[in-house]
Parts: C-alpha cells; sequence; structure tokens
C-alpha cells in the first residue's frame, strides 16, 4: 500500500501540529546558549564576567579572561576531541568528546518529532507519540546526567602545577551558586535550554492528547468553559437579598 501523507487539516490537531512545532524548538535551539555562567572575582573588581556554552563546542562571553582566572586553580575548559572549539584546550583538559555530537541529538530528536507527526494511521501515530515523548525525556535525561558528571570529573582533576595550590576538588552545579578561592560564579540555564523544556512540554501535550483528534481552538474553548464557569460574581453587579 502506497504512503499518504496527511491531510493538511490533520495538522491542526494536537498531537500532530505540537511535534512539528517542537521540532522548529530543537534545531532553533542550536542557534542559542544552552548554559550561562556570572562570575564575579576580585581581579574584576568592577565588572562581572559572563559566559555562555551551546550544546556545540562554542564558548562566547569573557572566556578568554574566565580561561585566565581558572588557570590559577588549574580548571579547564573541556576538550570536545572532534571538534576543534573557538579556544585552545589545555593539553590535561578532560576530554568531553560527545560534546561534539550534541548537535546530532537535537537534529534527530527533531527529525524524529516530524516523522511521528507524518504517521499514516492513527494508531501509528499513537504509538509514535509514546514512543517519542519517552525516548526524547531519556536523551535530555542522559544529556544532563553526562554534563553534571562531566563537572564533577573537571572540579575533581584539578591540574596539581596551578599556581594556586591546596584548593579542594568541587562540583559546579548545573543551576545554583558557588565559590572557589576567590571566585563566586553563578550558574543558569541559557534561552536554548529552555527552548528544549518547551518543546519537550509540547510534546508531552501531543502525548496527553494522543487519543484525541483536539485541536487548539478546541482546547481554549473547553478552557474558556471551564474558568468561565468557576469565576465568582462580581459583587458589583451581584443582586442584594430582598433588592428591588
Amino acid at each position: 500500500m502506497d504512503y499518504e501523507l496527511p491531510k493538511r487539516t490533520a495538522f491542526y490537531q494536537l498531537r500532530r501540529g505540537l511535534p512539528v512545532l517542537a521540532a522548529l524548538l530543537f534545531v532553533a535551539a542550536l542557534a542559542l546558549p544552552m548554559w550561562r555562567i556570572s562570575v564575579d572575582a576580585v581581579q574584576y573588581p568592577s565588572t562581572t564576567l559572563h559566559l555562555q556554552l551551546y550544546a556545540y563546542p562554542r564558548i562566547t562571553g569573557d572566556y578568554v579572561e574566565m580561561a585566565n582566572l581558572n588557570k590559577y586553580i588549574g580548571f579547564y575548559y573541556p576538550d570536545p576531541v572532534y571538534w576543534q572549539p573557538n579556544y585552545e584546550p589545555h593539553p590535561r583538559a578532560v576530554d568531553v568528546p560527545e560534546w561534539s555530537f550534541g548537535p546530532l541529538a537535537f537534529v534527530a530528536v527533531s527529525a524524529c518529532s516530524v516523522f511521528v507527526a507524518l504517521a499514516p494511521t492513527t494508531r501509528k501515530l499513537k504509538r509514535g507519540l509514546t514512543a517519542q515523548f519517552v525516548g526524547t525525556t531519556a536523551v535530555f535525561g542522559v544529556m544532563l546526567a553526562d554534563i553534571q558528571y562531566r563537572l564533577y570529573q573537571t572540579g575533581h582533576t584539578l591540574d596539581p602545577a596551578a599556581p594556586v595550590m591546596g584548593v579542594e576538588g568541587f562540583t559546579p552545579p548545573l543551576w545554583g551558586s558557588y565559590q572557589v578561592a576567590n571566585i563566586t560564579s553563578h550558574s543558569r540555564f541559557g534561552l536554548g535550554a529552555y527552548l528544549s523544556m518547551v518543546a519537550v512540554g509540547l510534546l508531552a501535550v501531543a502525548f496527553y492528547y494522543r487519543d484525541r483528534d483536539t485541536t487548539p481552538g478546541d482546547l481554549w474553548a473547553a478552557l474558556a468553559r471551564r474558568f468561565g464557569d468557576d469565576a465568582p460574581e462580581d459583587p458589583a453587579h451581584a443582586e442584594e437579598p430582598g433588592g428591588r
């Protein structure tokens, strides 16, 4: 049997339209920072240094100044091995080859989202949405765990020949603040990470509505009825007991 594309109107349904939108967000996230760090140090008393890291081997912001600070404690940017980044990796840097393949994960998840949305039958669509949501959650869960492990590894393999001796091993958090020697850092997610979260959320909504042909209009009308019925009556227009 020849495959036929779903009709255009089918993509008005949440279960088909949202995976396509999620795919676009995953691709767009690659162009934006995934992680950002701000640093205050006594060496820079009048300014805060900022760093942005991407899903592929690229660091922007004050990465030269940050590297000069980090070398005092023997903490170096990771070496992506297979991809030459926009900085020169230190010989003692921790090898993180998976960073070189980060874009492939985003493109693969995006392509799978579109593939699922083009499923020829409702049965295959529902199975695809289940696999896509579970698989995407697993991919990004593994990525977060791997990043946190590499941060632990980097913070616990400090260069013993660094100028500042005796710094204890530490683990920079993905989100939070930490202090090492006279350097205070604040880690936050970047816009690319937030776009990825929104995309995963869209896949979760599509998965939730996998058994229904609900459209955004249907959902909006249902929400309007729900909150309209539950809305409290305006006291200014309420009729007083025994009123005229």
